[in-house]
């Protein structure tokens, strides 16, 4: 049977706006000083995850159960798709960016490309199998194999029921959390003999964001419900979520003295891991934006978030060329663009990614008309 399910721009929104905090994170401005975690220990990557787990999840909702290989197939495409977008980054980076590196000297981008450049045979066979990954070109291909392993996932949970695959799910995370991700990375180099580094794979172990992933599909799948995606909590649940976003916050700002500080306790609020203390400001952080949902959808769901969460993920990709860009007109060991050039990369790119996700929403509403028309006859 088919469900089902009101567009909610909200989500799109939503998306648009975990994109507009990544890219001013990414950029190398000043402005990625106010907008790098100031929430408490919560990122724009982890909301880009879930929410497009999210999103996942409700189409395949959409769909007609019996016609579930269509499904599969489609959204084994999208990641194809994307896949061939991380390649194209991948040339990016290893031409264009690599000639830049060693002819002007560019500390930076020698950084975001030091084992490419010691090592390149190594570095573009290991690229290809999405073994090696430099900074900044990690998060697609994490999204690439999360999207290539949901249409499994989904069909399994809806036969016999989420309880299965979020236990399953919070044993990887835990594996995780136990250096199952180096046992993994060690074999795949005794069976490739591609002798890439551990920190060459990738800044985010995928044993634990996993969990991030399929938390939003769960909840994606939740959203069907009548009463919504998550059950009306007590007042005291959402007070309690509030004093631990308040408490992360002052970790994370330095507020609470010198042994509450981001030097001394942040490792055990690590992004790259995921650690317990970090799900659970990110737990308490999701139970604050539910109770507010209502205010949020408001402020949210306006333009050019909206556009820019449509087509979220190309302008994701574009935003990495800007970063390049940004990294190339650094000077020497400067880490930050100031001034004119620094107002310039974020009016340029901006401009740019905007014009990016109004062109691919353009000819996805042409696309549909045509096929409606095509279908009426």
């Amino acid at each position: 049977m088919r469900i089902t399910l009101k567009r909610q721009p909200e989500i799109d929104a939503l998306r648009g706006l975990f994109l507009v905090w990544m890219v001013l994170t990414h950029l190398p401005t000043h402005m990625s000083d106010f907008v790098n975690q100031p929430f408490g220990f919560v990122s724009s990557a982890e909301g880009f995850v879930f929410v497009s787990a999210m999103l996942t999840s409700r189409l395949y909702l959409r769909q007609n159960v019996p016609d579930e290989p269509s499904f599969h197939f489609r959204i084994w495409r999208r990641a194809l798709q994307l896949y061939g977008f991380h390649l194209v980054m991948l040339l990016l980076a290893f031409t264009v960016a690599a000639a830049l590196a060693v002819h002007t000297n560019s500390i930076a981008l020698e950084n975001l490309l030091n084992f490419y450049l010691a090592h390149p045979a190594v570095a573009i066979v290991g690229s290809i199998f999405l073994v090696y990954t430099p900074p900044l070109l990690d998060i697609l291909p994490m999204y690439v194999l999360f999207l290539a392993f949901s249409p499994p996932i989904l069909s399994f949970a809806r036969r016999y029921g989420w309880r299965i695959v979020m236990a399953a799910s919070g044993l990887l995370w835990l594996g995780g959390q136990l250096g199952l991700r180096a046992l993994v990375h060690a074999a795949v180099v005794r069976v490739t003999h591609l002798q890439i580094p551990l920190q060459e794979t990738g800044a985010f172990n995928l044993f634990s964001w996993q969990l991030v992933w399929t938390s939003g599909l769960w909840l994606g799948a939740r959203s069907a419900r009548p009463e919504g995606a998550l059950p009306h909590f007590p007042p005291w649940t959402t007070t309690l979520a509030a004093a631990i976003c308040v408490f992360c916050i002052g970790i994370r700002h330095d507020w609470l003295g010198k042994h509450l500080t981001v030097e001394r306790v942040g490792v055990l609020f690590d992004k790259w891991q995921l650690t317990p203390l970090r799900i659970l400001n990110l737990l308490a952080f999701v139970i604050v934006c539910w109770a507010i949902r209502d205010i949020a959808k408001h402020l949210l769901a306006v333009e050019p978030l909206l556009t820019l969460g449509r087509a979220s993920l190309e302008v994701f990709c574009a935003h990495i060329f800007f970063c390049f860009v940004g990294l190339a007109l650094l000077y020497q060991d400067t880490p930050q663009l100031h001034g004119w050039r620094a107002a310039g990369l974020l009016v340029i790119t901006f401009t740019a990614l905007i014009w990016i996700a109004a062109r691919e929403v353009r000819k996805r509403r042409a696309k549909k008309r045509l096929a409606s028309q095509e279908a009426s006859i």
